[in-house]
């Protein structure tokens, strides 16, 4: 193989395992959003129906006001996404260790250990991604009856609500 194939090879593969690396990071970050909803339900009943929602995904009133509630839920991490980030590494790394094989021939079964390193990814998920997650939510009554929620809390969360409850948005 000449030098030219065998260094952007080498390159190739080096951003790729940097790019996973950055993937396997991001799995763990925090994806806190923003969102207005406006519904004519009355303020009773709309405390009611958020209050059943949040209580059957398991999360617990921790402050309550006049206008606005907060919940609290541990977000369990997942059996899949551990599994999945942990081959995503393997085969990133081994990808990478065998342009290092062939880079340096003499010591090429060195760098097909790295591949136990693996599992580390998952691990690494895993410890990060089970938190506590926090939803707040304040409701306005406005001047034309409608009420405005506000919610703030974690993307999926609030896809999850949005899919649920019929509520416009602006």
């Amino acid at each position: 193989m000449n030098t030219a194939v065998l260094s952007s090879t080498f390159f190739l593969t080096l951003l790729l395992a940097i790019g996973l690396f950055f993937f396997i990071r991001a799995s763990v970050k925090e994806r806190i959003e923003e969102i207005q909803l406006f519904t004519e339900e009355t303020r009773e009943s709309l405390l009611e129906k958020l209050q059943t929602y949040f209580d059957r995904r398991a999360y617990k009133v921790t402050a309550s006001e006049s206008d606005r509630l907060t919940f609290e839920g541990f977000v369990r991490p997942s059996w899949f996404l551990a599994i999945f980030l942990s081959v995503l590494a393997a085969i990133g790394l081994l990808s990478l260790a065998l342009v290092f094989a062939y880079l340096f021939p003499a010591i090429g079964n060195f760098f097909i250990g790295l591949v136990i390193i693996a599992p580390l990814a998952g691990y690494f998920y895993w410890k990060g991604a089970g938190r506590v997650e926090q939803v707040l939510i304040k409701i306005e009554t406005e001047a034309t009856n409608k009420n405005r929620i506000l919610v703030r809390g974690h993307r999926d969360e609030l896809i999850q609500l949005k899919r649920t409850f019929p509520f416009a948005t602006q």
